[in-house]
């Protein structure tokens, strides 16, 4: 599956979750996320976050304001491992980048992960997203989706400029954008790819252009900030094997610029007057927070003091 530049943004909230999303630490300002301190930053947005409020502005309160707790999810805890997999892979030389010495990474990464994030470890205990499935048998899994990356590229002949990197830049007159784009590839004439790994399945055709928001944001910052517009953005679907690319154009740029801040705004909007309106959609079975959604009968937290300005810049409705 191959898409050029012709497509429009349509809403990412429109898109099936095939990967369920968790704030990160790109996606959090203030405060504590799966357990671990987060330092104080400017109030800004990434595309996950952005593709939240627009699925249900109520949601994004829950994750970037609210900071309600989550349980750990095995489909995303088994993305963040085959990432790190695939970015420590590229730490051997070129010669070396074996599917064998990717799978025998597995194990130590897996711990790594659950040291970083103990949560992860409840996922195989009674409750779990993963009860009743061993570790070896899990792993198998993301052994799967590790076989197939190698179906589709070759690292040996790959020389990343960067993996896992954090991008940021600041719009006038808009929020502070950021986000961890997973590989930057810079070719000897200076054109960039940016390439986006996904442990789910591709969208179908009429969902493609919102999977693409993300990567034109990512394409918006790295634009922003090196004076180059990249040459491609590349997502590719380690649960299916398929391959999304797009040669981004300055308009299609631009009016993703245009669309962040537009979405920014509405995030104020929605601070200032206190109306996070819930949005019910088939999505909602994804959703870890129904006992505190008014479309489920629950009764939302009480923002707590100071969070709107901590994490979005602005004061909420006066009493």
């Amino acid at each position: 599956m191959t898409t050029t530049a012709g497509l429009d943004t349509t809403e990412p909230g429109t898109t099936p979750a095939t990967e369920p999303t968790t704030p990160t630490d790109a996606d959090t300002g203030t405060g504590t996320v799966a357990g671990r301190d987060v330092a104080p930053r400017a109030p800004g947005l990434s595309p996950s976050r952005a593709a939240d409020f627009l699925r249900c502005p109520l949601l994004f309160r829950f994750r970037v304001v609210d900071r309600l707790p989550e349980p750990p999810s095995s489909a995303a805890a088994r993305g963040t491992l085959v990432h790190a997999v695939l970015e420590r892979l590229y730490d051997a030389p070129a010669g070396e980048r074996t599917k064998a010495a990717a799978l025998d990474l597995l194990p130590a990464e897996w711990e790594r992960l659950v040291e970083v994030e103990p949560r992860y470890a409840t996922l195989f205990e009674p409750g779990g997203d993963a009860a009743g499935t061993d570790v070896p048998s899990w792993l198998d899994g993301a052994g799967r989706l590790l076989g197939t990356y190698f179906r589709l590229e070759d690292p040996n002949r790959l020389e990343p400029q960067a993996r896992e990197l954090k991008v940021s830049t600041q719009l006038d007159g808009g929020p502070l954008l950021r986000g961890i784009v997973d590989r930057l590839d810079v070719a000897p004439n200076g054109a960039i790819r940016v390439v986006d790994y996904k442990s789910g399945r591709a969208p179908g055709p009429a969902y493609e252009s919102a999977a693409l928001f993300q990567m034109r944001f990512y394409g918006l910052v790295i634009w922003r900030e090196r004076g180059v517009l990249p040459a491609m953005l590349q997502l590719v679907y380690l649960g299916d094997g398929q391959v999304l690319r797009a040669q981004p154009t300055r308009q299609q740029l631009e009016a993703t610029q245009s669309k962040v801040v537009a979405v920014w705004d509405a995030v104020q909007t929605a601070a200032r007057t206190g109306d996070w309106q819930p949005r019910r959609s088939r999505l909602c079975g994804w959703c870890a927070h129904q006992a505190v959604c008014p479309e489920f009968g629950g009764t939302p937290p009480v923002i707590p003091p100071g969070a709107l300005r901590e994490r979005l810049g602005v004061d909420g409705p006066t009493a």
